[in-house]
């Protein structure tokens, strides 16, 4: 970046951050949201700096960035609500039922905790994120046959040790669910 850059950058953001922390506070459910809302509106503004517009437009433009990172967050509060009620309907649904489903949770949490890391990870990308192998393969850079591998094992290792545990699980899909079509 040459030197007048930065120094434009500066420029701009000093005379628009009171006006874009007030807009984002104003908009936002907490202070930590409307932080991230002003930090992410600022970085877009330092990457694209070439693009601020000449004087009070900038703070205009500003504006702009600020309303699209704010619509982006919202989007994202949405899907994370909807995740999160699935997942505590999906909870209630498969552990729901069992007066000792809170004793079993936490004895099956204890030994998922004693899980080598890569094993909790390969776990935790079928079971919580809902990827299949060819998925967890690009995401961990990976061939597919060795996730298929590693999956296995760390699935053998995990129901081994839920059964040293006395941990009875009645069906091993409810824990880590079979691979859509694979």
């Amino acid at each position: 970046m040459d030197d007048e850059r930065p120094a434009r950058f500066e420029v701009v953001y000093k005379r628009a951050y009171g006006q874009i922390t007030a807009y984002a506070a104003r908009r936002c459910d907490s202070p930590q949201d409307a932080a991230d809302l002003v930090a992410e509106t600022f970085a877009i503004a330092w990457r694209r700096v070439d693009e601020l517009p000449p004087g009070e437009e900038a703070t205009l433009w500003l504006y702009g960035v600020a309303r699209n990172v704010l619509a982006n967050h919202r989007r994202g509060e949405v899907r994370r609500q909807a995740r999160s009620v699935e997942l505590d309907a999906e909870m209630a649904d498969l552990y729901g039922d069992s007066p000792d489903s809170g004793v079993e949770l936490e004895a099956i949490a204890q030994v998922f905790r004693t899980l080598p890391d890569d094993d909790r990870e390969l776990l935790s990308l079928v079971a919580w994120e809902g990827l299949d192998r060819q998925e967890i393969a690009t995401a961990l850079g990976l061939s597919r046959n060795a996730v298929r591998i590693r999956l296995h094992r760390a699935r053998r290792r995990f129901s081994r040790a839920l059964d040293e545990a006395g941990v009875r699980v009645t069906s091993q899909s409810r824990l880590i669910p079979a691979e859509r079509t694979l």
